[in-house]
């Protein structure tokens, strides 16, 4: 008997007795679906992750002040600072960068509440941040403390019932004054580089108040204005961006070791360099080892749906003893009837393998849109394939059964 036919005689087998099969399938259905579910949605989360650190500085080394050093008293960095790291030949960007929250209002929304992100000119290149209407804040501007602002389009629909309110007002609730800023752009990469609703709304509840989230807006603004409102010179950190992301360690070494020299400080107690690429590193090291253990853990359903498979294809030898009788009389050796069971039971593991991936992929696809960390359904289209298959399997046409053929 060759193997098309012993495929054959196997998906008889498998149809005569669904249930029974589909309940030998189960164990290899759950320990495939759940393995694949569980790495494409570690792997979906961890490439999310990374991606919004490294759109929020993450090849970048940022450079602290310990202001309470035990030995030293400095505030904090300043121009002259900023000039002496940005002389560095291997250093792109300087970015000086300060964050907030404050109150916000318009004339159709007095009430609101908004993050704040102040920058300089240079951050949007250095960042790549596209504005969808109007522009980003120029060096003038920044050097002159002009009042300016880039919103969100969240923002500009919500305040401003509008995708295009350039041109207009917003009013900032800062240290207890209130500035005006014009609107002079909109960007959706805004929102995405800033607090996101869902972090607003942790913090507002750690407090114990309720809030209209529709309220919320995403403000960029130059850091020169916003170090007037707090009355402040100095900043307590830059980040710090290279033309090269292999010499963010060194740009951090030198920087601390030049601002030691200047200030003359002997030791590494006030000035601190953290590569954030290290961060992200370390971040994907642990996400794949959470990934790998809970995998592991889940792949021992698969052990439990071969011993089941194991099993039930014992019950089915007994079973069909009157089968093998014929068989054998009519001259079938054992190693043939072996491979018979053999076929059907490696059928039986492809096809429960075929459905747990269309489940993993299917349950990996829904839960990663109801966390927003994939929109492209495009990327799951080979669960669809996979069912169709499984469907073609279970339906295939069969021959007769030994017993007919017998007779």
């Amino acid at each position: 008997m060759n193997v098309k036919e012993n495929i054959r005689i196997a998906l008889m087998a498998i149809r005569a007795n669904k249930m029974r099969s589909f309940l030998t399938m189960l164990g290899i259905i759950i320990g495939v679906g759940s393995v694949i579910a569980i790495m494409t949605i570690g792997n979906t989360g961890k490439d999310f992750l990374i991606q919004k650190i490294n759109e929020a500085g993450g090849q970048s080394v940022y450079i602290s002040v310990e202001s309470d050093s035990e030995r030293y008293t400095i505030d904090g960095l300043t121009e002259d600072d900023l000039d002496l790291i940005r002389s560095i030949d291997i250093v792109s960007y300087v970015l000086p960068e300060e964050d907030d929250m404050g109150g916000l209002s318009t004339r159709s929304m007095p009430d609101g509440i908004c993050s704040i992100t102040a920058v300089t000119d240079d951050y949007q290149q250095a960042m790549n941040i596209k504005t969808d209407y109007g522009r980003w804040f120029n060096k003038d501007e920044v050097t002159a403390h002009a009042k300016v602002c880039l919103i969100s389009e969240y923002t500009a629909k919500n305040f401003f019932h509008s995708q295009n309110p350039v041109g207009k007002t917003i009013d900032i609730q800062l240290n207890d004054q209130l500035i005006s800023l014009k609107i002079i752009g909109i960007s959706t990469d805004v929102e995405s580089s800033l607090f996101s609703v869902d972090d607003i709304e942790e913090m507002m509840a750690g407090f114990g108040m309720e809030f209209d989230f529709s309220k919320i807006g995403y403000v960029y603004m130059p850091v020169t204005t916003y170090m007037d409102v707090y009355g402040e010179t100095e900043y307590s950190g830059v980040s710090v961006v290279t033309y090269d992301v292999n010499d963010l360690d060194r740009a951090g070494a030198e920087a601390v070791g030049m601002l030691n020299a200047r200030h003359g400080v002997l030791d590494d107690s006030v000035y601190k360099a953290t590569n954030m690429a290290t961060l992200v590193d370390l971040l994907d090291t642990v996400i794949n080892v959470f990934t790998i253990f809970i995998s592991s853990v889940g792949a021992i359903s698969l052990v439990v749906g071969g011993v089941g498979v194991m099993n039930i294809m014992l019950v089915s030898v007994t079973e069909r003893t009157r089968e093998i009788g014929i068989r054998k009389a009519l001259g079938a050796r054992t190693n043939v009837i072996l491979f018979q069971f053999l076929t059907e039971s490696v059928i039986i593991c492809v096809i429960g393998g075929l459905i747990g991936m269309a489940i993993g992929f299917g349950l990996s696809y829904a839960v990663s849109v109801f966390m927003g960390i994939i929109q492209d359904i495009n990327n799951f289209n080979s669960c669809w394939f996979l069912i169709s298959y499984w469907y073609f399997l279970w339906n295939l046409p069969g021959t007769k059964s030994c017993e007919d053929a017998a007779d």
